[in-house]
């Protein structure tokens, strides 16, 4: 990679993270920073980053954050949380993904003709899951009530592992079809059957690991975070042995790495060093962090760039109704019967914003090289860069309308649904 490609991409971090507070309370996002700083140093500016040289540290570094952000997004999930408020993120995962990746697969049949069918399933299913860090705003915000901040937070963690079986066998059929890859039913075992025994007995194994190590004083902290980020890695190389999904495996290791950890130390033995713990896992979610943030700066200069100079109608059209038609039809039919108002169903429909998985995943689709795979991959690409400057720009502003309807909600009705019973 260019020498100068690194250097302006420290700079853009470095000028970020110094000024990140006070944007924090903008419209400025900090993915939007980043994907137009990436525009900025990609072929349409400076010209320091090009995907057809830098094609393998490209797929390195999105596939690395990826794996990562899958990892401590599920070991983060609570399962108490799972349950509260009469199961918001279960209706969002269960009800409303679903319907997302189909509307999403018959919106790209109606909009994108000379695609095959499973190309087009493709298309609804990579766009399907979220990404809570271009709208953080919006769930960070102390003024939404609790209940939706969980919500959505928890959504994002999961629905992104949910989405990948039905990637991975639609990725399959579409390859099968054109004299490549393996069978949806081979892809099914092994991407996950195998590769979730794989994280299952990787995210147990080193959670055991680590309380026992914390517990009894035998590593140092800065060793403990290294430990925490074996995981993630180990299984990823392991499910890529075996021809599986790294991205599943790691998926379910972070389910069990999180469950495991937060299982009660066993009668007898000393407790585990709770702030150690912590501060391990916290390592990896600060690094996961950092790894998202040049993805995005990266996705501006190799992906989104080149996009522009072929973008259509069409696949703006299909951009702007995936981002509302396709995600706020569904999460209204899943919350019904919630008991939730109106503007807080509008207010969870439209905070679904698409990012680091979506772009991911359109990248392994696109290295298939299946017929229509340009626009294959400019769709998801203006999708993304839509959902970067809309959710990032309305985060704030929206949040603190909503947050002043629920104030004054409250008040007029005390049983008011969103109150909830969590913190």
């Amino acid at each position: 990679m260019n020498p100068w490609a690194v250097i302006a991409s420290g700079a853009v971090l470095g000028g970020y993270a110094t000024v990140s507070r006070r944007l924090s309370t903008t419209v400025l996002s900090g993915p939007m920073v980043l994907v137009t700083c990436g525009l900025a140093v990609g072929p349409l500016g400076l010209d320091l980053i090009d995907r057809a040289h830098d094609a393998e540290v490209v797929r390195v570094l999105l596939e690395s954050a990826l794996a990562l952000v899958l990892f401590t997004g599920a070991a983060a999930v609570r399962r108490r949380e799972l349950h509260r408020e009469r199961s918001l993120p279960v209706r969002l995962l269960a009800v409303g993904l679903p319907l997302t990746m189909l509307l999403g697969w018959l919106l790209a049949w109606a909009l994108l003709p000379g695609l095959g069918v499973w190309q087009l399933a493709l298309i609804g299913i990579v766009l399907a899951p979220t990404d809570a860090a271009l709208g953080q705003q919006a769930v960070s915000d102390r003024r939404v009530p609790a209940p939706v901040r969980h919500g959505l937070s928890v959504e994002s963690g999961l629905n992104d592992g949910i989405v990948l079986p039905f990637f991975v066998l639609a990725l399959a059929a579409a390859a099968g079809g054109h004299g490549g890859g393996r069978g949806p039913l081979a892809a099914f075992l092994l991407a996950l059957v195998a590769s979730s025994a794989v994280g299952l007995a990787a995210g147990w194994l080193g959670a055991r690991l680590l309380r026992w190590s914390a517990a009894r004083d035998r590593s140092t902290p800065g060793w403990r975070q290294i430990l925490v980020l074996t995981v993630p890695a180990t299984t990823y190389a392991l499910c890529v042995v075996i021809d599986g999904s790294g991205f599943i495996g790691a998926w379910v290791a972070g389910l069990a790495f999180g469950s495991a950890l937060r299982d009660r130390t066993p009668a007898g033995r000393p407790p585990a060093t709770d702030d150690d713990i912590r501060h391990g896992v916290e390592f990896s979610d600060r690094l996961g962090e950092l790894l998202a943030a040049l993805s995005f700066l990266v996705f501006g200069a190799v992906i989104l760039g080149p996009t522009l100079e072929r973008i259509d109608g069409r696949m703006v059209l299909y951009a702007v109704l995936s981002l509302t038609l396709v995600r706020m039809v569904p999460v209204a039919v899943a919350l019904l019967g919630s008991g939730l108002r109106a503007p807080t169903v509008a207010y969870i429909g439209w905070f679904g914003p698409r990012g680091l998985a979506s772009v991911v995943f359109g990248l392994i689709a696109f290295e298939e090289q299946l017929p229509g795979t340009e626009l294959f991959s400019a769709v998801v690409a203006v999708t993304v860069a839509f959902s970067v400057y809309a959710h990032g720009a309305s985060a704030a502003v929206l949040g603190a309308r909503y947050g002043s309807w629920y104030a004054d909600a409250v008040h007029r009705v005390p049983e008011l649904r969103e109150k909830g019973s969590g913190p």
